[in-house]
This record gives C-alpha cells, structure tokens and sequence, in this order.
C-alpha cells in the first residue's frame, strides 16, 4: 500500500482525502452521539444522505427504509424513531409518499438549542 501511495499520486490524493472525510464523519457522530438529543440525531441522520449543507443542490427524497436502521444509527429504539417521524411528519418536516421527502425547515431541529 506504501509503494502504491508513493507511486500513484491520483490515487494517493483520492485516498487521504476519502479517509480524512471519514474521519470527520466519525468524529461527528460521536460528538453527535455524547451531546444531542435522540431527536436531533434522527434530524440530522435524515438530513445527511438529503445532502443538506453540501454545495450541490440539495435531494429531498430518500429511498425507503425501515424504521430500524435509523434507531440502530443513532442508537435508540424503533419506537422512538417512531415516535420522532410522527413528530416531524405532524410538524410538516417530512412526508412518505413512496419514499421520504425530507423539508429543508427540518434543519430547524438540528439547529435549535
């Protein structure tokens, strides 16, 4: 691996730039993990692959996916992913309609001390 980042300047500049990005990512959920509420790491996990704060214009819909994967992302239970998408839905942050349609107003929630 040495020889082949000493040698291949593309990819050695694609690697550490992939892993310093993921070390960032790991060292935001973490940070995310010991200082938010449950509720505001579910806004944030569903605003994450919406790319919401990127330079491209954001994606509203996420593809379908169970209630389970992001209680086991922001380690609580189905039910309080349950009880926080009701939450959001109610307030007008998210809809289903054959995926989720993420609101931009859902930042409010990250944002909000």
């Amino acid at each position: 691996m040495i020889r082949v980042l000493s040698a291949e300047r593309a990819f050695s500049d694609r690697f550490v730039s992939y892993m310093l990005s993921r070390n960032i990512r790991i060292e935001e959920d973490l940070v995310d993990q010991l200082l938010n509420s449950n509720e505001k790491r579910l806004a944030r996990t569903l605003l994450l692959p919406a790319h919401y704060g990127k330079e491209k214009r954001p994606e509203k819909v996420i593809a379908k996916i169970s209630q389970e994967t992001p209680a086991e992302m922001i380690g609580t239970t189905r039910g309080r992913v349950n009880f926080f998408m009701n939450k959001f839905k109610k307030s007008g942050f998210i809809k289903y309609n054959g995926g989720l349609h993420v609101d931009s107003s859902l930042l409010s929630v990250v944002l909000h001390e």
